[in-house]
């Protein structure tokens, strides 16, 4: 699946010891903390049902929307009449299906270096990382979050579809610079395991660790996301290794919700995956032995609050 090594980006940071001091002492306690975190909620119809039944029925804490896309307003008002659930904003600069694609929030006489000739977002992370203009990029995300705040979504965090905004230097700056302006937190990993990006991505994602900390904007310590073509009990037993084995501090675990029905099926070829995921994590057997891990499944909000009560470090 082209997503899968593309999303792997957005372990973007370095270890850092400075100023990660709420971390440092979650990990001193030994607490472990999972946020379990749906992706591309308003792609679809599919989507937001499965993701809403997800958090419903199930133990997803959080979730993310896909504001450009056309079922955005769906989910945006299920957002809007649960201000307890956690919805964060998806920000999107490519569309990469098919036959299913949309456009930018803002006009594209506006942002033209994020559309293809067909007025459309780029299909992918590489089209956007060669032709997005970085002042253009941070019109179109500050478009996608005022868009969901005026449909009364109470943003939780942000982050980034594909990993698109951690492809360039400057794209991550934008990034963190929108979370700031709008004060919220943006996705963004304080660990680094494996040689995923460039030098001058990591060179400016360590710089922008110390201005998340400044503002006191939380930085995650961990992320998990399995997204192969398995059997069920092996992904679900994957699942829950994952969350067993997760360390002390904030682990992200990315899954994506779906219905593998007519409309899915029309749109990805992931629908099975993403069918998967909703059935494990709505499962009575995996909630049960995930209760039974000594891991506690927070959403954005907790883990926000949590670093406002830590103490400032000398």
């Amino acid at each position: 699946m082209r997503t899968t090594f593309v999303l792997l980006a957005l372990a973007v940071m370095v270890n850092l010891d400075c100023e990660a001091f709420w971390s440092q002492c979650a990990a001193a306690e030994g607490n472990r903390y999972v946020i379990i975190h749906g992706d591309d909620a308003g792609m679809s119809h599919s989507a937001n049902r499965a993701t809403i039944d997800a958090m419903e029925k199930g133990i997803v804490s959080s979730a993310s929307i896909m504001v450009p896309c056309p079922w955005f307003k769906e989910i945006a008002a299920y957002a809007k009449a649960h201000p307890e659930r956690d919805f964060g904003v998806h920000l999107t600069l490519n569309s990469e299906w098919d036959n299913y694609r949309w456009g930018p929030v803002t006009s594209r006489d506006r942002v033209p270096s994020l559309v293809d000739n067909e007025g459309y977002l780029w299909d992918n992370v590489a089209q956007v990382a060669e032709n997005a203009k970085a002042d253009e990029v941070a019109t179109e995300l500050r478009a996608q979050v005022r868009r969901a705040l005026n449909f009364g979504v109470p943003v939780t965090h942000l982050d980034t579809h594909m990993g698109a905004l951690v492809s360039r230097p400057d794209l991550i700056d934008a990034y963190v610079k929108v979370g700031i302006e709008f004060n919220v937190p943006v996705f963004f990993l304080r660990d680094l395991s494996g040689d995923v990006t460039s030098a001058p991505v990591l060179a400016k994602a360590r710089q922008l660790l110390s201005v998340l900390d400044e503002h006191k904007l939380p930085v995650l310590d961990h992320m998990t996301q399995l997204y192969a073509r398995q059997e069920y009990d092996e992904q679900r037993r994957q699942y829950l290794e994952a969350i067993q084995n997760s360390k002390p501090g904030v682990q992200y675990l990315i899954i994506h919700c779906g219905y593998n029905d007519d409309e899915l099926q029309a749109i990805t070829n992931s629908s099975k995956i993403r069918d998967m995921d909703r059935r494990i994590f709505t499962d009575p057997r995996f909630i049960a032995d995930v209760k039974k891990c000594d891991v506690q499944i927070v959403t954005w909000k907790q883990v926000r609050e949590m670093l406002k009560n830590k103490p400032t470090p000398k």
